[in-house]
């Protein structure tokens, strides 16, 4: 660790903007693939114990990606904060901004732990009255939440580290708790070397564990190599006018994993009408999924502070640059996803160990959803784009849109059918229409920021 390569704060205004990019993106692109990893490897350890406790992790889905969502939400409004106040060089106010970060990162957990305690056993019920997926899902979900405290800190040490350009260093961190979550998975959930066998709740345990050893190793790396932003004792006090600053930006991504929370929820019950191997397959899709979807998100926790320190130091033709460097790279990924769900279905399954009945309803559902891919790396990159520039209610507006507007009624009038297999057809709709949407408000984004920048 002694060759740290950082980015300096400077060279988001003057690299060559692809070049850039990349040098901020790969890292953490490659850090997301670890968190990818790691998450499917739940569920492949899981399936082996039971279908149930792979549908039991599918039913815990919604409020975990709700839990997940409440951090990276914050995460996007202390990043953009930052960036920003680096463009203006105000050193102080960044370092103001980061230790709020620690404090909301308190505050997130506190939240989620009362939810564990009084709401998991409510919420899995809402979905199920099985009783053993019912129990392996309660399990899983009060343990996640209430030993959330290390995924809030290690989501904001990552975002400090991002916003700096430290990139590296927060691959490190994704990866010291995805490497101690995978080897600890076995263990748990099997009960090697003489543990009890606990199957989702030893699954939900390594992940706690997992997420502590990267929440200390972020911060021994921001302590070490961050000198750009010092934080104090006196930096975590609440400031409120700091806190509603960060809300503003990153409340729309939090109400965004809400809503897309909300779509498990509801595509759960609507699969759960049909048989539970179905809850299985969607289940199964979304860790495949995120091996090209997480890419993507890496990409934006790269492009949102280059396009807000060039924001913050009013260099309009780096943002655009930077905006269409990213379309081109999420697109690759995209359509990279369209052709191993396109040729290689049954493979992708297979891990997870499926019945028969597993595939037949597996194999068409990811043929269908990846038909929407062609459009997502787009629509992803805009939301990012108008977050960046100050319009995160864009992001908000298209996801509603996307999502409970035209997602969960599509599937609900498809399942109308009888067939579980027309029901997948719902997402390249929803993509369509997404697409539109994305269009005109980045379209607005853009001539709102030229209007910006040509006031003194």
């Amino acid at each position: 660790m002694a060759n740290v390569k950082r980015i300096d704060s400077s060279r988001m205004g003057e690299m060559n903007e692809g070049k850039l990019l990349l040098s901020m993106a790969v890292p953490i692109m490659l850090s997301m693939l670890v968190q990818a990893l790691y998450n499917i490897v739940d569920s492949i350890f899981v399936a082996r114990v039971s279908e149930d406790c792979l549908s039991a992790l599918s039913l815990a889905f919604p409020a975990q990606n709700v839990m997940i969502g409440l951090g990276t939400g914050t995460g996007v409004g202390v990043s953009t904060l930052v960036s920003r106040a680096l463009g203006r060089r105000d050193g102080r106010q960044a370092s103001r901004v980061a230790g709020i970060a620690v404090f909301l990162s308190v505050c997130c957990w506190a939240l989620m732990a009362l939810f564990g305690v009084f709401g998991a056993d409510v919420f899995i019920h809402s979905q199920t009255d099985l009783a053993n997926i019912h129990q392996y899902a309660d399990d899983y979900l009060r343990i996640v939440t209430i030993g959330s405290l290390f995924l809030y800190l290690e989501v904001s040490v990552e975002r400090l580290l991002q916003s700096t350009g430290l990139t590296r260093l927060s691959m490190w961190t994704q990866m010291i708790g995805a490497v101690t979550n995978i080897i600890l998975d076995p263990f748990f959930i099997f009960g090697w070397c003489g543990l009890p066998a606990m199957g989702t709740a030893g699954a939900a345990i390594a992940t706690v564990i997992g997420q502590s050893f990267a929440a200390a190793a972020g911060f021994f790396f921001h302590f070490r190599y961050n000198r750009e932003l010092p934080i104090q004792l006196r930096d975590c006090l609440p400031d409120w006018e700091i806190i509603r600053d960060i809300y503003r930006i990153g409340f729309p991504s939090i109400v965004m994993m809400v809503i897309a929370s909300f779509t498990n929820y509801a595509m759960n019950i609507i699969l759960v009408g049909f048989t539970s191997t179905a809850i299985a397959v969607y289940g199964s899709y979304f860790k495949i999924q995120s091996f090209f979807f997480m890419p993507v998100f890496g990409l934006n926790n790269a492009l949102i502070p280059i396009i807000g320190y060039n924001y913050g130091a009013r260099k309009k033709e780096r943002i655009y640059n930077t905006f269409k460097f990213g379309v081109l790279y999420a697109s690759f990924f995209m359509l990279l996803g369209l052709m191993l769900f396109q040729l290689f279905p049954q493979m992708l399954l297979g891990i997870f160990n499926p019945s028969e009945h597993m595939l037949s309803i597996g194999v068409p559902a990811l043929r269908r959803i990846s038909l929407s891919y062609i459009l997502a790396g787009f629509c992803i990159v805009a939301g990012a784009t108008c977050q960046a520039l100050d319009r995160s209610m864009y992001s908000l507006f298209v996801s509603v849109l996307r999502q409970l507007l035209a997602l969960v009624p599509a599937a609900w009038l498809l399942a109308q059918t009888g067939d579980v297999n027309m029901v997948w057809w719902a997402f390249p709709i929803a993509e369509i229409i997404s697409l539109v949407a994305s269009a005109l408000f980045l379209r607005s984004a853009f001539r709102g920021m030229e209007r910006t920048l040509r006031e003194p």
